[in-house]
């Protein structure tokens, strides 16, 4: 059924209806616009991260009792019908992780043990092995709260702090996500705190086998044989950890603070991310900095800006997407704005110029980050994901910034242009791809030490990242990048599935990854009769739902089939359209049933709805939900159609 609740139609939607619904949901996202033009939506993720801000509360003995009643509320309500317990995204499988946090936080809130509700997880979770089988950072939560010993957790000395880059197992050569959250983790495996817990809230009968008795804490998943290898060596490292120097331990706890103190990043937090920041407010508290320190004070007020307070219910942020959502934001506003119809265009573009001033302010031109350890001759010229995080920007915010400043063609934008552009090159890694972050933070040999169980602790180059800055360099039209752009072209090709689709690394998924790599083609000038474009063009046809939508799930990430989902969605059935018209087929009948499906999904406010998750932060261990890819997207596609319908060439001649 429709919004509106009544049947979808076969019909091509007409003019008019194309035209109300591109109208209606520019006025919506007009109005998310703040002030000082920027845009933010909230970004979700599962039960985990409300549920650890909850212990964290109680490990410091800080405990707000009506905003964990939120929470409380929060965790009951997105608490599995079926299984019982938690899932990683809407209508997921059972997460035995997730599940124990969850529960030991509405413990703590207060629930009693045996309702119903507490009754099913505990049930659940014992059936699927109890607490000694959650993830390495489920057991050091754990094992900070006295509720499992440090031994089972993986070593991990804070000695590696110490190790320099070519050192295999040196810090870094990890992912800055994981450096950033290793790095007081380190500290806190050192020191082995033990929460204050003031309400002595523990979850012994959440163990199958008292924790004391446990033997096998490390068990895998061995994803090769140099799991088994290196889970050999955290045996014969564990007895000699004791006869360190206490000179170099001290040394090593030292370079962990002093990594740490430079990226702290005022009120943004260490990284920008949740875990990070929650390890630093810990790791302070052990050290024994007194909380009214400077800068205990900002670790705490960066944890707590994270938080989402409503009437009735809270939750916390795994981290804010402001410069994303701001440059998404825009590049839907100037397509609906463009054109012989478009809505607004001098307002918008208004509007938009006070986006853009925004952006080039937040723009990092003064801070090498980590990522110069590989290039340090490379000068600064990327945006971050979060409001601030200077050491970490990202070529994929880079990217589509860029080709919003490009495309709104305000010449003030020149400097903040050419900066990017360098940056994007430089950062190319040398398979020709590009990851988020880094280059070449490829040595996937640490995803099979035991600390990396959730398979995630690189960065290395992926197709989606890849198509936005072949896009952006593209879009730009310099002849002298040629060189870099089919670099970049090849990896693609050599990367497409078999299927004809690209893997989607941080949206959801194959429909999102092949949306990217048929822009970027487009953009640089691939032929749209190329027997890849064509092989992606089919899949995505073969993937369209009865409806005339598209939806996928996240279980794509887990051996689920590629580009499909048990009901069509908002954001998916936007990249499949824009992905299509990318590929030159604007007025193929696939294209013409998704503009229809959308514009009868629209509600009278000129949005759209969507509860699935349809982002990944690590693939199987960690997903997300965007609440502005429903809005954004969908304008976008209804407005390209449109716009293309009085196109000459009826060829999108952007990035994006």
């Amino acid at each position: 059924m429709a919004a509106d609740g009544s049947a979808f139609s076969d019909a091509p939607v007409s003019k008019e209806t194309l035209d109300r619904a591109v109208t209606n949901a520019h006025a919506a996202l007009g109005k998310r616009q703040q002030a000082d033009g920027h845009w933010v939506y909230e970004l979700e993720a599962d039960a985990t991260i409300p549920a650890e801000y909850v212990l964290l509360e109680h490990y410091l003995d800080r405990i707000d009792d009506a905003l964990e009643q939120k929470i409380g509320n929060y965790l009951r309500r997105i608490q599995s019908k079926d299984h019982g317990g938690w899932p990683l995204y809407h209508n997921g499988k059972f997460d035995l992780s997730a599940s124990v946090k969850a529960y030991f936080a509405l413990k703590a809130v207060g629930d009693d043990i045996n309702a119903p509700h507490m009754r099913r997880a505990r049930e659940a979770i014992l059936d699927h092995g109890g607490a000694e089988r959650t993830n390495v950072f489920t057991r050091c939560q754990l094992a900070l709260f006295g509720d499992a010993p440090w031994r089972a957790t993986p070593v991990m000395p804070v000695e590696l702090m110490l190790l320099p880059r070519k050192a295999f197992f040196s810090v870094w050569n990890m992912s800055y996500w994981s450096r950033t959250v290793v790095a007081p983790l380190l500290v806190l495996a050192a020191l082995k705190p033990i929460a204050i817990n003031p309400r002595q809230i523990h979850v012994r009968e959440l163990f199958v086998t008292p924790p004391e008795v446990v033997k096998d804490w490390i068990r895998g998943p061995y994803r090769s044989v140099w799991g088994r290898v290196f889970k050999g060596l955290d045996t014969v490292l564990r007895p000699v950890l004791p006869f360190i120097p206490t000179k170099t331990h001290d040394k090593a706890i030292k370079a962990a603070v002093d990594f740490i103190e430079p990226r702290l990043n005022g009120e943004d937090g260490l990284g920008a991310i949740y875990p990070a920041m929650a390890n630093v407010v810990m790791m302070y508290r052990a050290l024994g900095v007194p909380d009214e320190d400077p800068r205990a004070v900002t670790a705490w007020k960066a944890v707590q800006k994270l938080l989402v307070i409503k009437d009735d219910e809270a939750y916390c942020q795994p981290c804010v997407s402001p410069i994303w959502d701001t440059g998404l934001s825009g590049h839907a506003m100037l397509e609906a704005a463009s054109g012989p119809n478009g809505v607004a265009p001098e307002e918008t573009l208004t509007e938009l110029r006070k986006a853009s001033a925004w952006l080039r302010d937040k723009q990092i031109l003064d801070v090498k980050g980590d990522w110069a350890i590989n290039k340090p001759d490379l000068a600064p010229g990327g945006w971050a994901f979060q409001y601030g995080n200077d050491y970490y920007p990202d070529v994929d915010d880079t990217a589509v910034v860029g080709m919003l400043l490009h495309r709104e063609g305000d010449p003030a934008n020149a400097e903040a242009l050419e900066r990017a552009r360098q940056w994007i090159i430089g950062m190319q890694s040398t398979n020709g791809g590009w990851g988020a972050f880094d280059i070449d933070n490829n040595k996937d040999l640490l995803n099979h030490i035991p600390f990396a169980d959730h398979g995630a602790l690189l960065d290395p180059p992926t197709a989606d990242v890849t198509a936005r800055c072949i896009s952006f360099l593209a879009q730009l039209g310099h002849v002298e990048d040629q060189a870099v752009i089919d670099r970049a072209i090849e990896y693609l090709r050599k990367d497409q599935e078999e299927d004809g689709s690209w893997f989607g690394r941080w949206g959801t998924n194959y429909i999102y990854g092949t949306w990217s790599v048929l822009c970027a083609f487009n953009a640089a000038g691939i032929s749209h009769d190329d027997p890849a474009v064509v092989k992606a063009v089919e899949w995505l046809r073969s993937v369209q739902g009865a409806d005339g939508g598209w939806g996928e799930g996240c279980e794509s990430y887990e051996g689920g089939a590629h580009g499909t989902y048990g009901e069509s969605l908002p954001s998916q059935t936007a990249w499949a359209t824009l992905g299509l018209m990318a590929a030159g087929r604007r007025d193929d009948p696939a294209v013409a049933k998704g503009m229809a499906w959308l514009a009868e999904q629209q509600d009278e406010n000129g949005e759209w709805h969507e509860d699935p998750y349809n982002a990944v932060g690590f693939p199987k261990v960690f997903y997300l939900r965007y609440h502005g890819y429903k809005q954004f997207f969908p304008l976008m596609a209804l407005a390209r159609y449109r716009n293309l319908e009085s196109s000459n060439s009826r060829r999108v001649a952007f990035g994006f």
